[in-house]
């Protein structure tokens, strides 16, 4: 495993992380898989976890926190998230930040966050959505200074909305948060334009997420996918996005270098990217753990292969089943 430094903290993480909402939130988790494969991932080397009240109302923290206390002579970093008020994700422009994060409701969800994980402190508490325009606001500010005053938590982030990387840049300028979280991969290019400079210039922890983009970039999906009922994926793969999802796939197929899988081009293809400072792949099975960590080695991708990716740039707006 491979270590980078997280932005200012100084923290040294896993380059390939742990995304733990499947565990929570998903058909077909199963306990027992799931600690089994967080062990193994910390055996190879996985320090950086990360996981939400949401997940689950906080089953998924549980999990995180009977694996933090069964290591006690090594440092893992725990990241969760405040669950929005209204309950409603993504948030939009013209909601109030008093319905979604006012300062008594994000210090109870994170002491509720702190039971569910059994510890004393979060090492990064993050936003589970947000809007550049509560930039300013200082209650939000005020809570988060008293949390790390405290000592209950070590860092402050925000989990910026899907497809909106520029939805935080202002935020970040208060030079208040120690971390972004944004949606980035082969199609989801667009964090490069102007979040990744300005987290260079503030040097603001990034981290990664939806690297597969839901599982489209493993190339194992087709375009009569269905999931059981109740799972989130049956509201984002709708046709409309199922069906282009699938022929983006395709057309990537080519590109794949012989020995190494569509998922682990993908996870390559960010870490060539130094800005990034871990990628939470979701993981339950011990497979996916081996396959994902085993990208973190050192061996970039050729540059001729990072050009060609690059063309496969796909900017999308956020619609109603984006979530």
């Amino acid at each position: 495993m491979q270590y980078r430094t997280f932005g200012r903290t100084g923290w040294q993480v896993s380059e390939i992380g742990y995304g733990m909402w499947g565990m929570g939130g998903w058909t077909g988790s199963d306990d027992e898989e799931s600690l089994a494969s967080l062990h193994r991932a910390v055996e190879l080397g996985c320090n950086f976890f990360d996981t939400a009240w949401a997940y689950g109302d906080g089953h998924s923290e549980k999990l995180l926190g009977e694996l933090v206390r069964a290591y006690p002579d090594k440092k893992l970093y725990t990241a969760s998230k405040i669950p929005p008020k209204n309950r409603i994700w993504p948030s939009k422009p013209h909601f109030k930040i008093e319905d979604v994060f006012p300062p008594d409701y994000i210090r109870q969800y994170t002491e509720s966050s702190l039971e569910n994980l059994g510890l004393d402190a979060i090492d990064l508490m993050q936003f589970h959505v947000w809007e550049d325009g509560w930039a300013g606001d200082e209650g939000w500010q005020r809570a988060v200074d008293d949390l790390k005053r405290e000592g209950l938590i070590g860092a402050i982030g925000i989990s910026v909305n899907r497809w909106e990387p520029n939805n935080a840049l202002q935020t970040l300028r208060t030079g208040l948060m120690d971390a972004v979280q944004v949606i980035y991969n082969i199609f989801d290019q667009a964090p490069e334009d102007e979040l990744f400079p300005l987290c260079d210039e503030l040097n603001i922890g990034v981290i990664a997420r939806v690297p597969f983009d839901e599982g489209t970039l493993t190339g194992t999906l087709t375009k009569n996918m269905r999931w059981p009922e109740g799972d989130w994926r049956n509201t984002y793969f709708v046709p409309e996005n199922l069906n282009e999802s699938v022929d983006r796939a395709e057309a990537l197929r080519p590109l794949v270098p012989e020995h190494m899988t569509m998922a682990q081009m993908a996870l390559r293809f960010i870490l060539a990217n130094p800005t990034v400072s871990t990628i939470i792949p979701g993981m339950r099975k011990l497979r996916h753990v081996e396959a994902n960590i085993a990208t973190s080695d050192g061996q970039a991708l050729p540059p001729a292969l990072i050009t060609a990716l690059r063309d496969h740039r796909w900017d999308r707006e956020p619609t109603e089943w984006s979530q």
